[in-house]
């Protein structure tokens, strides 16, 4: 059984997608795989109840086909910081029910895939981080790279940052979030010269919808 942490450079840098990728490649592989977002914000009242877009994608990309607590068991509808819409909401996010979910996964998949909130000192409440929870349950870390301007200092301070914690950096993965602009090769030349852990993959900027769901071509599984 193999489980993976997925981190970004920032929110809104392509988690998801990159995450949705390597579901797909795992599905690929003939690996019995399923996706977690232990916790997400921003999410949307559905007739089904609370739901993430985030969250029903990893479900939609998992080989199990389980029920959406289980891939999402705390949803907050304000699109901010965790921690500040469960202390408004009173439900604290609590590392015991995110160790819980995870436990629950794995003993029914072989390869799981959690996915973060924003990046990788997200705070969970007053004192706690979604890192420290990373770290709590030892799992390796891949990292999210939104390809643009700035993208190299928060590419090596993520980096940095989750090394020093005592975690295995598995690889990175460069995310297009826009057009390739006029340095895109030199952006990327010097993210692989100065990331210490192997690339996964590059996504391309993909417009037709049709494109997700042929994201495991561009990455390989981390090892």
């Amino acid at each position: 059984m193999s489980s993976w942490f997925i981190t970004g450079t920032d929110t809104e840098v392509g988690k998801t997608v990159a995450s949705t990728a390597l579901l797909q490649a795992a599905k690929a592989a003939g690996l019995r795989s399923v996706g977690y977002k232990p916790v997400a914000s921003g999410c949307e009242i559905t007739a089904e109840g609370i739901r993430n877009s985030d969250a029903l994608a990893l479900q939609r990309n998992s080989v199990l086909a389980l029920p959406y607590e289980q891939i999402n068991p705390l949803a907050f509808l304000e699109p901010t910081s965790p921690h500040i819409v469960s202390a408004e909401e009173g439900r604290p996010i609590a590392f015991t029910e995110l160790s819980a979910g995870l436990a629950t996964l794995r003993e029914q998949a072989e390869w799981v895939l959690t996915e973060g909130a924003g990046g990788w000192f997200t705070p969970l409440s007053e004192t706690t981080t979604f890192a420290e929870w990373v770290v709590l349950e030892q799992l390796p870390v891949v990292l999210v790279v939104g390809v643009k301007l700035g993208c190299i200092n928060h590419g090596m301070l993520t980096a940095q940052a989750v090394q020093a914690s005592g975690l295995r950096l598995a690889g990175w993965i460069a995310n297009q979030v826009q057009p390739p602009g006029k340095r895109h090769a030199e952006y990327m030349a010097t993210l692989k010269q100065r990331l210490p852990a192997p690339l996964l993959g590059e996504i391309p900027y993909l417009t037709d919808s049709a494109d997700f769901d042929r994201l495991g071509q561009y990455v390989r599984l981390p090892e």
